[in-house]
């Protein structure tokens, strides 16, 4: 199993009262609540548990792409993945990732990715979500039912552009470029790993399924709610004559360890509550916009789970007890939590877990001690799940005699 460490950087000082006095943490969020002051901490407290994480042996480090909101502070994740790329040398970088259908044109998230797979040595997961409403919809106001058509496109041009060796044009219906002939090209060939980040659209299955691709259920509402999804996933493997291979399919998880049950239950009550509460607060006017779902999609009777809490379609815990009990959260000692955890593979038929260490206002400190205890006791008893399965979407990076030199960074001595 590949136990990814995945960073959602939400603002952390959203007040008491936020979902009583603002309608969405998402889309219309009023910028009096950003301290721009107290945001530089924040991004450097959360580069500095990337990092962290990174030398605690995960194998990935995991960041993506959200806009206009307090859920998590990566407009570019680019930028994010850059300095991990300089400041880490074995983890994988996963860029979970970019929206393509935002970019006009789509090389240029060929052309960053590109920069990111030579500087980390190849080390590059390339993420291609189709996106939130609330991102590309509202915030980037690209027309829900052009978004799937635009997304396919950017693709196929970013694809082309990674691979061809010449020269070319591109005549698209969003995007016509003259030459496409991105510099510089990725080290991994012939592209990088391709993951897709998806919330339950049948047309994403057969996508992944179509080009081989990661599919990554990035609920944020646990194991218990993302049962069904995975299970039409692994229904739709199955028709289209696919094997059950676990590394086919990623989840997101959020967890939470300490010595006891009782000791992590109130360790992480505050911070769990914050998120759940504060963090995915959406109004629903921006959860479901008109073409944003396809017409496969709604029969077969799916929506997103942001999607479903946002339209009060299902019932939202809001206390730590329901939380855990609803599977928001797995929690408690380094035994409850391994055990939780194969479960959830188990029960999914996953093999790309990707841990939500770090949630709401959680501080340094206790992300850093909840990383290391995960690390140090649970890690090492699920290292070897799934051993049997060849892993064929995992990054093959330079050998490191070819890399380069990249010492620690150390403060410089005052002349």
């Amino acid at each position: 199993m590949k136990l990814m460490w995945f960073h959602l950087m939400p603002y952390t000082e959203l007040p008491a009262d936020f979902k009583q006095k603002h309608p969405s943490v998402w889309v219309d969020i009023h910028s009096s609540l950003f301290d721009p002051k107290r945001a530089h901490l924040m991004y450097n407290d959360f580069m500095d548990e990337l990092e962290f994480a990174a030398d605690c042996g995960y194998d990935a480090i995991c960041v993506n792409e959200h806009h206009s909101n307090g859920y998590g502070l990566m407009p570019s994740p680019n930028l994010i993945a850059s300095s991990l790329a300089r400041r880490t040398t074995d983890a994988t970088i996963c860029v979970m990732g970019n929206s393509i259908a935002l970019y006009n044109p789509p090389t240029r998230v060929a052309e960053e990715f590109a920069m990111l797979d030579v500087i980390s040595g190849g080390r590059l997961i390339a993420g291609f979500p189709v996106g939130t409403p609330m991102d590309d919809c509202y915030a980037y106001g690209t027309n829900p039912s052009q978004l799937r058509e635009r997304y396919y496109e950017a693709h196929d041009l970013v694809m082309k552009a990674w691979q061809e060796k010449e020269t070319f044009a591109f005549n698209g219906r969003y995007n016509q470029q003259r030459y496409v002939n991105i510099w510089p090209r990725p080290v991994q060939q012939p592209h990088p790993p391709i993951w897709i980040p998806g919330g339950g659209s049948v047309e994403t299955w057969q996508w992944c399924a179509e080009m081989d691709y990661v599919y990554c259920y990035l609920s944020y509402y646990g194991h218990k709610a993302g049962k069904v999804t995975m299970d039409g996933f692994w229904a739709e493997m199955d028709r289209l004559g696919k094997d059950r291979n676990p590394y086919r399919a990623g989840f997101a998880q959020t967890v939470a360890v300490a010595e006891s049950h009782d000791q992590a239950m109130e360790m992480y009550t505050d911070a769990a509550e914050y998120f759940f509460g504060r963090c995915l607060h959406i109004d629903p006017r921006f959860a479901a916009p008109p073409g944003y779902s396809t017409e496969a999609t709604q029969r077969a009777g799916l929506s997103s789970q942001v999607s479903a809490a946002a339209l009060r379609s299902v019932a939202r815990p809001t206390t730590m007890k329901e939380l855990v009990d609803a599977g928001y959260v797995v929690i408690g000692s380094p035994k409850d939590v391994t055990e939780q955890l194969i479960e959830l593979a188990e029960n999914l038929n996953v093999g790309n877990l990707m841990l939500l260490m770090q949630f709401g206002n959680m501080n340094k400190d206790l992300t850093r001690y909840n990383t290391r205890m995960f690390a140090e006791k649970v890690m090492p008893k699920l290292k070897k799940f799934y051993g049997e399965w060849e892993h064929r979407w995992w990054p093959k990076p330079m050998d490191t005699t070819q890399r380069a030199d990249v010492p620690a960074w150390q403060p410089q001595a005052a002349e």
